[in-house]
């Protein structure tokens, strides 16, 4: 098998029936602003962005600095960027973690969901993964029906998981094993 980071590079770009998912840029500032700064987007993701210059740096810190495994989700019709989505991936484990954040306006459509598929299939078909998890904060549970359209298992409850806006939550722990998603 080949490194996981030239799968990965490799694969920077994927596209899907109406999203492309590719790397991040500082010119994907507006569009990451236009919905980092607002908080119901962020409520259970990160802190709200004050500004656009706030934004940059986090692009800049984040996604430009370490890029590989981390995607603008966009509209395939119009390049619009509405979201991101990243696949951490534990090499000794042969595992990766799924996370995601998308722009309100475009919730309730099946994206975040389509562009989970497309990690998915990269995860168990290109990168040859054995497990891919994600957490979700209790308090939101439409994250966690993106996790059971996408096939994962509920797992458990990680009680005081971790510090998100200086409170400590509950994460609901979900997975899919290689065997379960090559059998759907």
């Amino acid at each position: 098998m080949e490194s996981y980071s030239y799968v990965l590079a490799e694969h920077q770009t994927i596209q899907t029936e109406r999203l492309i998912l590719r790397p991040i840029t500082l010119t994907d500032a507006r569009d990451i602003f236009e919905y980092a700064s607002d908080e119901d987007n962020t409520k259970f993701v990160f802190d709200t962005h004050p500004d656009i210059d706030h934004t940059r740096k986090q692009i800049a810190e984040y996604f430009v600095a370490t890029p590989l495994g981390k995607y603008g989700i966009t509209l395939a019709e119009t390049g619009k960027l509405i979201g991101t989505i990243d696949l951490r991936i534990d090499t000794t484990a042969k595992s990766g973690c799924l996370g995601y954040a998308l722009n309100k306006a475009f919730w309730g459509n099946g994206y975040m969901t389509e562009a989970g598929f497309a990690l998915l299939d990269l995860s168990f078909n290109k990168l040859e993964l054995e497990r891919v998890f994600a957490t979700h904060d209790v308090c939101n549970p439409a994250s966690g029906k993106v996790m059971q359209r996408l096939g994962m298992t509920y797992e458990g409850t990680l009680r005081k998981s971790r510090l998100a806006k200086k409170v400590l939550v509950d994460d609901a722990y979900y997975s899919i094993l290689k065997e379960e998603y090559i059998a759907k």
